[in-house]
């Protein structure tokens, strides 16, 4: 491994650890040259990438950045730790990856963010929600939010959509 410090090829591993659910080793790494310590993560390369069917018929690569970005645009500023947003992202790609080989529809992989948000922030899946069924007008808006009103809170980060104006 070449130092990111001075550049020798010469170190040794510290530690080692399974990181990320067990898909891949995070190892801590000192340079025998100038004595600094750095990290690596090691991965499988998966040779068959999973790709997505996008709507209008188009394929991309399935990113993980890009899943991530979109839970973290649908929180927005709300309350929520990053911790939980990367554990949403995380989750999203593990049953995709797990319920796909090769192609995935967007579609598909939107219905499993909806449902985990729905969970963890009702706000937030107002967001994602009026973006991904593509509201037409209020109407279809309210008859989702009355949905959820239905529905009982089941996590600590979420709050009351519309409280009650006692």
């Amino acid at each position: 491994m070449i130092c990111p410090y001075c550049g020798a090829d010469d170190d040794k591993v510290i530690d080692s650890r399974a990181s990320e659910g067990g898909r891949s080793i995070r190892r801590r790494r000192q340079c025998n040259a100038c004595s600094r310590r750095f990290t690596t993560y090691e991965r499988v390369d998966a040779t068959a990438r999973l790709v997505v069917v996008k709507r209008d018929g188009s394929r991309v690569p399935f990113d993980r950045q890009k899943l991530l970005r979109s839970i973290q645009i649908a929180f927005g500023k709300r309350p929520i730790p990053d911790a939980v947003k990367r554990e949403l992202a995380e989750e999203v790609d593990e049953d995709v990856h797990r319920a796909f080989d090769r192609e995935v529809e967007s579609v598909e992989i939107g219905k499993r963010v909806a449902s985990r948000l729905r969970d963890i922030d009702q706000i937030a899946y107002v967001r994602f929600a009026s973006e991904y069924y593509r509201f037409e007008n209020v109407g279809e808006l309210e008859r989702e939010i009355a949905e959820l009103r239905q529905l009982p809170r089941v996590s600590p980060h979420q709050s009351d959509l519309f409280p009650d104006e006692s």
